[in-house]
């Protein structure tokens, strides 16, 4: 699909005739990791013939630049859906910075990195809608009746709120972070996404976006649905460790960002955790930091890690590095020559968010009028 809505169809052809896999919260622990990898195959497959069917909604918070941990989790995935011919809308979260945060330092810098390394990574403007969280008040607008439409309980013992309260910066849990889930349900709704692309710790907010709109829908659809109940499209993605060994992170400095030139990557690599065995080997749960490295040089070179390991032998730690930074930057090399020539012109990147907010802006006019008439309050 190479075009854009302007406005929201009363029923996007991707929210028809997708099979529904569960609903209500607890619905993922039933699911189990397996069956949701087993239905996230069927939708690869549904995908494949008919990628006009769906509608995408991902995106990321504007707390800092990209690293490769992003790249190969999501980004990637991202562009590859695009390319297929899935209709594509991917959200600056800006105002779920606040959810763990007192304030949003440099949140205009952070906004334009992130389209940024968009564009780099080959997000197309033209077949994609990039747009700021903050900018389109009908998406927001629609948080008031989706709260309507859960209880206090269902917000309280969600797993993933759980996990985000218990690693806030806040000294105290706000109000934003107590309604997250109901966030993300109006971001995923006001377009009327039917797939979202997730991790498996992420299925409990989805099911808690199916279970509003099963709701809405029960409560003022009139025997028609309203909202599609968005299906999961599980990650696959390949867990890689930042250079201290732990998880690669924004904050914690242990990132190879996509806007890193080769010597920085260089240096990072250079300083990178290993052990002090000299025969490499894959080894995931007995020697974790350099089976990552193994792992993110395989990925950029269309390998598998024990091809790599191979090639290295016993020549240690120091031919490891090396052969992972020039993987790493012969793959990052036409990325960060796009984030160059982008970057040259930032009048373009506000002109681009610009037009994808107005997009946006269309498609939640129109679905916050039907939502209003749904409810007998469009007066």
């Amino acid at each position: 699909m190479t075009t854009h809505p302007q406005t929201a169809p009363a029923a996007h052809p991707g929210t028809a005739a997708v099979p529904e896999t569960g609903e209500g919260p607890a619905a993922s622990d039933a699911l189990g990791t397996s069956a949701a990898q087993t239905r996230s195959a069927e939708l690869e497959k549904q995908i494949a013939e008919d990628p006009g069917r769906f509608r995408v909604l991902t995106g990321d918070r504007p707390t800092g630049r990209l690293h490769l941990g992003h790249y190969f989790g999501t980004l990637h995935n991202r562009v590859r859906l695009q390319n297929l011919g899935v209709e594509l809308f991917v959200i600056v979260a800006d105002y779920q910075v606040l959810t763990d945060r007192d304030v949003a330092d440099d949140l205009k810098g952070h906004v334009e990195e992130l389209v940024l390394d968009y564009l780099a990574i080959g997000v197309d403007p033209e077949r994609s809608t990039i747009f700021t969280h903050s900018a389109v008040p009908a998406l927001n607008q629609l948080m008031l009746p989706f709260l309507s439409l859960v209880s206090v309980a269902e917000l309280n013992r969600n797993p993933t709120v759980k996990d985000e309260i218990a690693h806030s910066r806040q000294s105290a849990v706000s109000g934003l972070m107590f309604t997250y889930p109901v966030h993300q349900a109006a971001d995923i709704l006001f377009c009327k996404a039917n797939l979202v692309p997730v991790g498996q710790d992420q299925l409990p907010h989805l099911e808690i976006t199916r279970t509003i709109a099963r709701r809405f829908n029960d409560r003022y659809g009139q025997g028609r649905s309203v909202f599609p109940r968005p299906e999961a499209l599980l990650s696959s993605a390949p867990l890689l460790l930042g250079t201290d060994g732990t998880k690669m992170s924004k904050s914690r400095g242990n990132a190879i960002t996509l806007a890193a030139d080769a010597d920085e990557t260089a240096r990072l690599l250079k300083g990178a955790k290993t052990d002090s065995e000299r025969h490499i080997a894959y080894d995931p749960a007995g020697r974790p930091e350099v089976a990552s490295l193994l792992l993110l040089a395989a990925l950029c070179q269309d390998r598998t890690p024990e091809e790599v390991a191979g090639d290295i032998g016993s020549a240690g730690a120091a031919a490891l590095k090396k052969t992972v930074t020039e993987a790493v930057n012969e793959y990052l090399a036409p990325i960060r020559a796009r984030r160059a020539e982008y970057a040259r012109d930032r009048a373009q990147i506000r002109r681009i968010l610009r037009e994808g907010n107005e997009r946006a802006n269309a498609v939640a006019d129109a679905t916050l009028a039907e939502v209003r008439a749904a409810m007998n309050s469009d007066y």
